[in-house]
């Protein structure tokens, strides 16, 4: 018993054993496609400038039969498609769009939405699960309501805020594009976090002004603006203003639209300019 004892204590009193400390998980980075339909190149810049600074992998959609070159053959074509609801057939995709996390999708908005070739690809792939990131070009806008035909189309992938930039200002891009990526989380970095726009009050002289600036010679708006906030830039300022559809001047018969939001931005000594507006 004494010998026993003696044994005990020795062991007591041994070094102690280190238990091994487990690893700690390394976090997965997600696996990232950015695929688009282009018909004149904007869009292709846009998803380029994605792919390069998001590291990801970058494929084009293209259909078949290639829209001519013609813009009045390509919107008619592209009408009919849409009405009738009969969408291009498309190449075979290279990249298997189930092997990714994260898909950011780029398309020119066609008549308010995104562009026929698009509503073939969401027909051929199912991205449940999936991280989706909108973008687009476009003559005066359609981002917001593109996003909402993708979340009916795509009910159970994750939409996420998108980027849209009209094809008039598409050398603002590459520094727009950074910004809307690191201040979403996509990539790391330094950005400007906008401050809210301020409440919206009747427009003055200088403020009406300024809307007409940015929008007269653009024949799609024909409106006059009633409401105005702003918000400062780092560089300018950006004026939300609400306006009023009017009867178009070539066609009187033609009633109001009603109301539509007109974003406008002043940067510097330049001239106003308007980015974008959801009807």
């Amino acid at each position: 018993m004494a010998l026993a004892t003696v044994m005990m204590a020795a062991v007591a009193c041994g070094p102690k054993q280190e238990i091994p400390k487990e690893e700690p998980q390394k976090e997965k980075t997600p696996k990232t496609l950015v695929i688009y339909y282009s018909q004149t190149s904007n869009t292709q810049a846009v998803a380029q400038e994605m792919a390069t600074k998001l590291g990801a992998d970058l494929e084009e959609i293209v259909p078949v039969e290639l829209y001519d070159g013609d813009f009045e053959a390509t919107i008619a074509r592209g009408k009919k498609e849409l009405d009738e609801g009969n969408y291009p057939e498309i190449q075979t995709l290279k990249a298997n769009v189930a092997d990714y996390d994260v898909v950011f999708i780029g398309y020119p908005i066609w008549f308010g939405t995104y562009a026929p070739p698009i509503f073939t690809f969401l027909e051929q792939v199912d991205l449940s699960g999936k991280k989706v990131v909108p973008f687009c070009t476009f003559g005066s806008g359609g981002l917001e309501s593109s996003v909402k035909d993708l979340a009916k189309a795509e009910p159970k992938a994750e939409i996420l805020p998108g980027y849209g930039v009209r094809a008039a200002r598409l050398e603002a891009m590459a520094k727009e594009v950074d910004q809307f990526l690191k201040a979403n989380g996509y990539i790391k970095g330094e950005y400007t976090q906008l401050e809210a726009f301020s409440e919206h009050h009747p427009v003055s002289e200088e403020e009406a002004a300024i809307f007409d600036a940015a929008v007269g010679d653009y024949p799609m708006i024909h409106a006059k603006a009633t409401t105005v906030a702003s918000r400062n830039l780092p560089d300018g300022k950006e004026y939300e203003f609400v306006a009023a559809d009017m009867s178009r001047g070539d066609n009187p018969n033609m009633p109001p639209a009603g109301e539509l939001k007109v974003y406008v931005s002043v940067i510097g000594d330049e001239a106003p300019v308007f980015t974008k507006v959801i009807r």
